[in-house]
């Protein structure tokens, strides 16, 4: 891609429309910073919350010509953004459109792996386990409101979870206790988004595992990690981006049998939605039945210094240069 003895030139792409804007810029900070200057000519560009494009020297610009930009820049696009546009497939296929080589998932997989509904059916038919939910959206739910209400109530126990299909971060998530409160929660996700689900409600500790494809297939599993929720009673949105917002422990502290079961699910959730790079994948073990509860995948997790992707990387003693360095090299193949 580039002659001998030139630097790879590698432009990170942060920002976007999604309600993650600021977190993907923090990712897109951190992996500029940390990328190893020997070894790339580093660029930046960021997409702003209206969907505009600045590339070097930060003139907007449409996504058409964006990609003509980059294309005399860069060999790479490091994409850093989150939520939708970046994990559900756009970006990728424009990416893919204009041939421009990217790091992570295609566009296939990443718009399944951002829809919790879709994602779930390849869960289950790879022998994953997967809560119970059903889902609809405004359209359906402002005609038939309370059939919809109805429907959850015969058919989950309470609590229930209620959130956004395709969104990041546990944007809009949240715990239901009771039916009377069920129509505010449904509300609010409708805030975020146009398509919602109701979802069993899995008790037990909340592990996530990454893992990192090497040249020639091989995955390699890092450390998974047990999420304690300290300020809220899961792992939502403050918890993962507030100071003490939530305990993160890698190891996890599960037996080593659980253990290296947990790494073999987030393995198999990325080959069943077929992922391509690095992914994390998010459960709940549940001590009662001894079972993996597969959540949602993660198609481009967080690279920040509060992320859970690069600490678990540490602790499997990859440093987070070397796993830029992995994560384009996958791109690359």
């Amino acid at each position: 891609m580039t002659r001998f003895n030139e630097r790879l030139r590698v432009l990170v792409l942060g920002g976007g429309p999604s309600a993650e804007h600021e977190i993907s810029l923090k990712t897109a900070e951190q992996i500029y910073e940390n990328l190893n200057p020997e070894k790339y000519e580093m660029h930046l560009a960021t997409i702003t919350h209206d969907g505009t494009w600045l590339v070097a020297p930060f003139l907007p610009m449409n996504a058409d010509a964006a990609c003509e930009k980059i294309k005399g820049i860069a060999d790479i696009v490091f994409i850093a953004l989150h939520g939708e546009y970046g994990e559900d497939g756009t970006v990728q296929k424009l990416f893919e459109k204009h041939d421009i080589c990217y790091t992570g998932s295609g566009p296939e997989a990443s718009f399944t792996g951002m829809h919790k509904i879709l994602s779930r059916a390849h869960f289950r038919a790879t022998g994953l386990n997967v809560p119970k939910s059903f889902g609809f959206n405004y359209q359906v739910y402002e005609r038939a409101q309370n059939d919809i209400l109805s429907v959850i109530a015969n058919n989950f126990l309470f609590p229930v979870i209620a959130k956004p299909t395709d969104r990041g971060s546990s944007v809009g998530v949240s715990i239901v206790e009771t039916i009377s409160n069920l129509g505010q929660s449904i509300h609010n996700i409708f805030h975020y988004s146009p398509n919602a689900a109701a979802e069993e409600f899995i008790e037990g500790r909340e592990i996530t595992c990454g893992v990192i494809e090497r040249r020639g297939g091989k995955i390699i599993q890092l450390l998974p990690t047990e999420i304690i929720p300290k300020k809220s009673l899961f792992f939502d949105y403050e918890s993962k981006y507030s100071d003490g917002g939530a305990e993160e422990i890698t190891p996890a502290r599960i037996p080593k049998s659980v253990l290296l079961r947990a790494q073999e699910t987030a393995v198999v959730a990325h080959k069943a939605l077929g992922c391509r790079g690095y992914s994390r994948t998010d459960m709940i073990w549940n001590k009662n039945d001894g079972k993996f509860y597969v959540l949602e995948i993660n198609t481009l997790p967080g690279l920040t210094q509060a992320s859970i992707f690069p600490k678990a990387a540490i602790a499997s003693g990859i440093r987070f240069s070397e796993l830029l360095d992995r994560i384009i090299e996958t791109a690359l193949f």
